[in-house]
């Protein structure tokens, strides 16, 4: 039986190296796994979507090939952005859903975000199929496999509860050649939005600029064709659809957590108390205006899966990361979806007649960075954060430590975690000065270095 490297099985996901980590007997090996998963959970059914990456049509067939050995049977929705597959599940009725996508990562990479009871798992149950892959106690049985298409019902449904206002408007769409435009612009021309599509070709080479928006270096065509067009503004998508990123009439990047406070003072106008949840990559400046607009603010922990679960718990409708994560439980589902949540921000865009550069007028303007990402090998980067922790404790009052550790110095605050996804620090930081955010970056960022060196010997 093929070996899997433990080190696939993250906290929210399975992610690798395509050739390395997953090749298609290892796939299949995890096929095995995950459909034991199931039927040790009394389920016998699971969907399966895809992206467009190169190796994700033989990794569909093979992990098909592990789950139907169980005696699950499939349902193969095909090549959809991730969204779609968390909508399948509530579409047909099917507790569990696998979706093959290595999402916003580089090309080599592939993974698998997995669910059941209708929500992505993480943790010790993503744990677990590592276990039962690892141990080779595989249940046996023989599925089939029939196929579906979601899309129509997804734009459908989408479609019905859209509440655009009445201003017309022109959208630049850059879906970074991956799967989100296929659906968002039929779905946009279909609503009366003038969408101008840009990389919106699927190619798993992703031949134009690295698809995550994040980045602002790959949002610097979307900004210029914004400009261009005279688009009143600029949406785009990471590699499987379920990040945003914006840039405004201006060509200005609106970073993660502002997205989300638009969202959220549009939401909170119409439900007065409501829960938000962020995490503690976000702004202060989010916390602080949801909580002045009457809403109540929650940090939690990075992660797709957490951020969900935490709504859920609390009953939240409404929660976004600083990655371009936005999750709808007013109206939609609860889960992420960079296609929704652009309705969402348009439907605020176009109830008004202020263009998108002008929507946080009024609210405090911070020095930022952007998601600052440091090299650092999986098997040492909890151990810095560890370290980083117990030395900022040891100085400061005021650190919050539920995901890595954020500390507020007098002029602002830093943070530093480690990547769930791959093997990075990541870093950001805001302050009230240029000069208070290059003291405070360089402050942490040389400690890491530091704790680094000293744990690689």
């Amino acid at each position: 039986m093929e070996t899997l490297n433990p080190d696939i099985f993250r906290e929210y996901d399975i992610r690798g190296i395509v050739g390395t980590d997953l090749t298609n007997a290892t796939v299949e090996v995890l096929g095995r796994a995950w459909g034991t998963w199931i039927r040790k959970s009394a389920r016998d059914v699971c969907v399966v979507g895809r992206d467009c990456r190169i190796s994700s049509p033989a990794f569909a067939e093979a992990l098909i090939r592990g789950i139907t050995a169980c005696g699950v049977r499939v349902k193969d929705i095909g090549i959809v952005p991730t969204p779609l597959l968390y909508f399948s599940m509530f579409h047909l009725d099917i507790d569990c859903g696998v979706m093959i996508t290595g999402s916003h990562n580089p090309k080599n990479f592939n993974g698998f975000k997995v669910c059941a009871n209708k929500s992505a798992l993480y943790g010790s149950d993503i744990a677990e199929v590592g276990r039962i892959a690892s141990s080779g106690d595989f249940a046996d049985g023989q599925g089939e496999v029939s196929h579906a298409d979601v899309i129509n019902a997804y734009m459908d449904k989408v479609a019905s509860g859209a509440r655009l206002g009445s201003r017309s408007l022109k959208v630049v769409v850059d879906a970074g050649n991956g799967t989100g435009g296929v659906v968002a612009i039929p779905l946009f021309q279909r609503l009366g939005i003038d969408a101008v599509p840009l990389y919106c070709e699927m190619d798993g080479e992703f031949p134009n600029h690295h698809p995550d928006p994040t980045v602002p270096s790959n949002l610097d065509d979307l900004s210029r064709k914004v400009i261009e067009t005279g688009a009143d503004l600029g949406i785009a998508f990471d590699g499987d659809a379920d990040r945003i990123g914006v840039v405004t009439e201006t060509g200005e990047v609106i970073y993660g957590d502002m997205i989300l406070l638009i969202l959220a003072l549009a939401l909170l106008r119409d439900n007065p108390g409501a829960e938000i949840v962020s995490e503690v990559k976000c702004s202060q400046v989010l916390f602080d205006e949801i909580e002045k607009a009457g809403g109540r603010a929650v940090m939690w922990k990075v992660g797709h899966s957490l951020i969900k679960a935490k709504m859920a718990e609390d009953g939240a409708l409404l929660g976004g990361e600083m990655s371009g994560h936005m999750f709808f439980r007013h109206r939609w589902y609860g889960f992420d979806d960079a296609i929704y949540s652009a309705i969402r921000f348009l439907e605020v865009l176009s109830a008004g007649d202020q263009p998108a550069s002008r929507l946080l007028e009024g609210v405090p303007v911070m020095k930022s960075t952007p998601e600052i990402r440091l090299d650092c090998p999986d098997g040492i980067k909890f151990k810095v954060v560890d370290a980083m922790t117990d030395l900022f404790k040891s100085r400061h009052s005021d650190v919050i430590d539920v995901d890595g550790v954020r500390v507020r110095f007098p002029h602002g605050w830093g943070l530093v975690r480690s990547s769930n996804t791959q093997p990075v620090l990541v870093f950001r930081f805001e302050a009230d000065s240029d000069e208070a955010l290059e003291n405070i970056s360089t402050a942490m960022m040389s400690k890491a270095e530091e704790f680094k060196k000293r744990l690689m010997g």
